[in-house]
């Protein structure tokens, strides 16, 4: 039986090796309070040098709600991948996305917090209640599916 009230930590060079994003597309810089795979926090430090704000919007910077949404999902990989380390590396993709809302803005000089909660299991693949938050504001939920394969390299 697995210990899910112990707390974790995952700086961005443990990341590095649970997933395969790296700059411009790595959109979490670390991962708190991880409990198993059953829940966690990411934390995204939103910067204007990021390459996305030259374009969206010049003069009024705005993080994509595409992006919130991809950096709660790669919170979710990160965990199903740290919890089901076993020498083998696996990747999580990306399945579905079910009933995303943004609520706020995300603009430079914001933290988001990404809260990510399994709903369930079955084999290999995961679903996950997702909300992200700057300071105590809700800014964007999402359901999220995905699925833990090994790469032919490893077969």
């Amino acid at each position: 039986m697995s210990d899910t009230t112990a707390l974790g930590r995952l700086e961005v060079t443990e990341l590095f090796k649970l997933l395969p994003h790296r700059y411009p597309f790595l959109l979490i810089d670390r991962i708190v309070d991880i409990r198993d795979d059953v829940s966690a926090t990411g934390i995204k430090n939103v910067t204007f040098n990021e390459p996305h704000f030259t374009g969206h919007f010049p003069g009024e910077p705005i993080m994509p709600g595409v992006l919130i949404v991809e950096a709660m999902a790669q919170t979710c990989g990160a965990i199903v991948a740290h919890k089901h380390r076993d020498g083998v590396r696996k990747l999580v993709y990306f399945m579905t996305i079910d009933g995303a809302k943004f609520r706020k803005p995300v603009v430079p000089g914001d933290v988001l917090h990404l809260k990510v909660e399994k709903l369930k299991q079955r084999g290999n693949i995961f679903k996950f209640a997702c909300n992200a938050f700057v300071d105590e504001h809700k800014v964007a939920e999402a359901t999220i599916s995905a699925m833990m394969v090994i790469p032919e390299e490893n077969s």
